[in-house]
């Protein structure tokens, strides 16, 4: 017998500049291998800010795929730039609800799914879930990777009620609650003390096939031109701050240990690139600073693979996360200078990859120091241990996910 499972995503290609495809994206790929059928229920491409094809076809031609109606409320639904507060909430796709409900109930009825997974980080996904569940009666998987609420995240007090509320629900409505994270896993088990023995622990990872591609055509050679040292991704004001990465810099140059056209720090799709520049004004760094727009996934890959270090940022208000893109980090074999909370869980993936020093974010000098370990040394100690590289695969992932389905069938097929 086929058994299938209907996945609500907002992060599905052809979205462009976000790692979180990624997780979905490789579901949906290697579920088939463990005894599963995926189908997707997602956004209309209209709904994504940038879109892009490079990753169109990793989704397999057999694979079915709706997407449903909707808006982003602050481009299609804004004036003058301004918009209704009420329509943004939970989330700027809250539209992409009313269509997909009924698409869903149109699968289901269909294809007859075992069961339901939804994901976030947009909040509407889980609103879909729910309303899935509540209708079909079908087991609920809540994809919730991050912590949803937080003492102080949302910053916006009705949307931070709105994701309270949404939290709530699902947390006693889904099957199993996933998370990416033990520290966030651990959190929410304290919180809902009754449902915690529905939370489980599903790791981020990489692709293997997808490294596999970029490294036909990468080339590393430290040798040739200037160090350089890589950020991939967005650099968040508040969650990976820079201001003290470009205090570092300017420590280190006064000091002499780094020159002009000897060290770059690569800043790859950071988004926020005139903080960046204005920083890297107020510190007089300028000259250590390369602000590169974005690229397709496997450019970023063979970036990764070619560049002398590969820089994390992750403040302390994060230590129940990890960035998605520290796996792929991990893959690429390159040193990794982590500028991180050493009692976050970033900071202990890293170690139990067998990198053991890190430098917090919040301190110039730890993060002078770092970077002046890694160009004496050549960050021998800052690559992360073969065993951690192989455990981290998204296919290991998969995997686990298949047990965990297969683990609550029986009970779900029972309980409904």
């Amino acid at each position: 017998m086929t058994r299938r499972l209907l996945m609500i995503a907002y992060h599905f290609p052809p979205l462009a500049g976000s790692s979180g495809i990624q997780r979905t994206l490789r579901f949906v790929q290697q579920l088939p291998t463990f005894g599963w059928t995926p189908m997707v229920l997602t956004t209309h491409p209209r709904a994504y800010e940038r879109t892009s094809d490079d990753q169109m076809c990793d989704v397999p031609a057999s694979t079915v795929v709706e997407r449903a109606f909707a808006l982003d409320t602050a481009r299609h639904l804004s004036l003058s730039g301004r918009y209704i507060g009420a329509m943004a909430r939970p989330d700027r796709w809250a539209s992409w609800r009313f269509d997909a409900v009924r698409r869903g109930m149109q699968m289901i009825e269909r294809y007859q799914p075992q069961a339901i997974w939804s994901t976030y980080p947009i909040a509407t996904a889980h609103l879909i879930g729910a309303e899935l569940q509540r209708r079909s009666g079908l087991p609920w998987l809540a994809d919730f990777r991050d912590p949803m609420v937080q003492v102080d995240y949302p910053t916006d007090a009705p949307t931070w009620h709105a994701y309270k509320r949404i939290e709530e629900r699902t947390v006693l409505q889904a099957r199993v609650i996933l998370f990416t994270t033990p520290g966030a896993a651990a959190d929410c088990r304290s919180r809902y003390p009754a449902q915690a023995g529905r939370v489980q622990v599903l790791e981020n990872g990489y692709d293997e096939e997808s490294f596999a591609a970029a490294g036909q055509r990468a080339h590393a050679d430290s040798t040739a031109g200037p160090h350089v040292l890589l950020h991939s991704g967005i650099v968040y004001p508040d969650e990976r701050d820079p201001r003290q990465l470009m205090a570092a810099l300017r420590i280190l140059h006064d000091r002499g240990a780094i020159q002009p056209g000897k060290l770059i720090i690569r800043l790859r799709a950071a988004v926020h690139d005139d903080l960046i520049r204005q920083l890297a004004r107020e510190y007089a760094v300028a000259s250590y600073i390369e602000i590169c727009p974005s690229v397709g996934y496997l450019a970023a890959l063979q970036e990764m693979l070619e560049v002398d270090g590969l820089l994390v940022l992750q403040a302390a208000n994060c230590n129940q996360q990890v960035p998605a893109k520290l796996y792929e980090y991990i893959r690429a074999g390159r040193p990794i200078l982590c500028l991180t909370d050493p009692a976050g869980d970033t900071a202990t993936v890293l170690r139990e990859a067998g990198v053991s020093r890190t430098a917090r974010l919040d301190s110039a000098e730890e993060i002078a120091a770092l970077i002046a370990h890694h160009l004496k040394t050549g960050g021998v100690d800052l690559r992360p241990d073969a065993l951690a590289v192989a455990s981290s695969s998204r296919l290991q992932r998969t995997r686990q996910l298949a047990q965990i389905l297969e683990q609550d069938h029986s009970k779900i097929a029972q309980t409904g």
